[in-house]
C-alpha cells in the first residue's frame, strides 16, 4: 500500500455517511479483504500522517476549538480525525490550520459548548488508530498477543520506508513530546478566532 493507495482508502472512508462505528467496520472489512501486510502498511502511513500533522500551530487550533481542553492524547486523536477527513482537507489544514474554519465538521460546532457535542461530533477519532491492528490480528490469528506482533511488524516496516516517508515534511515534535512548528506562537488564526472567540479563555 503506497501513499496514494492509503489516501484513496481514506478518501473513500471520508465520503461514507454512516456513524463512526459503522465507518470503522467498513474500513476493517476493507482491510480484511487484503493481505495482512496491507494492514501493517496502512498503520505506517497513518502514523506518518499524524506525525506530519503534529505541529504547534495545529495544536493551538485544536485547543481553541476544544476550549482549552486539548491534551497530549486528545491532540493525537485530533490528528487521527483530521486524517479521516480525507486528503484534500488534511493537506489544506496541515498547510494552514486556520483552514479548519472551512471544514463542515468544525463549523457544525460553532456557537455550542463542548458539553453539548455528541460523541460522533468531537473532532477526535481515537479508534481509527486500532482498526488496522484488529484486522491484522484476525488475519494472522494473533488476537491473544496484545498486538505485539503487529507493533513489531509496523516498526520494522516503518524503518524500511523511512526515507520514502520523509517526503517534504519531517515530524515536527520536539524532544519531550512537545509539538513544534514554524508558525510563531503569537500568529493569529483569524477565522478560527472568529468562530470560537471564547475558546482561548476556556469558556
Amino acid at each position: 500500500m503506497n501513499e496514494d493507495a492509503f489516501w484513496a482508502l481514506i478518501d473513500e472512508l471520508s465520503r461514507r455517511t454512516e456513524d463512526l462505528e459503522e465507518r470503522m467496520e467498513w474500513l476493517r472489512t476493507e482491510l480484511l479483504r487484503r493481505p495482512a501486510a496491507e494492514s501493517v502498511e496502512f498503520q505506517v502511513r497513518l502514523d506518518d500522517a499524524c506525525e506530519v500533522a503534529g505541529t504547534r500551530a495545529l495544536w493551538r487550533a485544536a485547543d481553541r476549538i476544544e476550549s482549552g481542553a486539548s491534551t497530549d492524547d486528545g491532540f493525537h486523536y485530533f490528528t487521527l480525525w483530521l486524517v479521516g477527513q480525507g486528503r484534500k482537507v488534511y493537506d489544506s489544514v496541515v498547510a494552514d490550520p486556520d483552514a479548519l474554519a472551512d471544514v463542515p465538521g468544525i463549523r457544525a460546532l460553532v456557537g455550542r459548548h463542548r458539553n453539548e457535542w455528541d460523541d460522533d461530533e468531537w473532532p477526535e477519532w481515537e479508534w481509527l488508530d486500532y482498526v488496522a491492528q484488529d484486522a491484522y490480528d484476525e488475519l494472522t490469528g494473533q488476537e491473544d498477543d496484545c498486538g505485539e506482533e503487529f507493533d513489531d511488524a509496523v516498526d520494522e516496516r516503518a524503518e524500511e520506508l523511512a526515507d520514502e516517508l520523509a517526503g517534504d515534511f519531517e515530524g515536527e515534535w520536539e524532544e519531550g513530546g512537545e509539538p513544534r512548528g514554524s508558525r510563531p506562537e503569537g500568529v493569529a488564526m483569524p477565522r478560527l478566532t472568529a468562530l470560537f472567540p471564547l475558546a482561548a479563555s476556556g469558556s
